[in-house]
């Protein structure tokens, strides 16, 4: 037996889910395409759809070690200096330096509930 996997969401588990949705909306420069109040908001974004909702239970062991997670939302930016700008005027710098990586360069940064950021800009060809 086989199946077809038709899409895929990254999803981002939040008990601050106004905050992260207003910080993902002036990030992403768009409003979410769906949203269900104070449950779920999902953003439409080149090939990826990002959901952000509220855990039901808040006390559920799932969601604790969240600030220990090794995943990462790497941005795909043209500009990357116009994308740190952005954040900085968002209220969230990145704390550290643009980094030279093979594929190109990159600075981290993190979302209000300290969700690790990538914003990558590749080599201009």
């Amino acid at each position: 037996m086989s199946f077809q996997c038709t899409g895929a969401i990254v999803t981002i588990a939040t008990f601050n889910l106004d905050q992260l949705v207003n910080f993902y909306s002036n990030l992403l420069t768009e409003n979410p395409i769906n949203v269900i109040p104070n449950v779920y908001a999902e953003f439409q974004m080149a090939g990826l759809k990002l959901g952000i909702f509220r855990p039901k239970n808040r006390d559920n062991a799932e969601f604790q070690n969240a600030a220990a997670s090794k995943m990462s939302l790497c941005l795909e930016v043209s500009d990357l200096e116009a994308a740190i700008a952005h954040l900085v005027n968002l209220g969230y710098p990145p704390p550290g330096e643009i980094a030279i990586a093979s594929h190109g360069r990159e600075i981290y940064a993190y979302d209000p509930d300290g969700n690790r950021l990538i914003l990558h800009q590749s080599h201009r060809g």
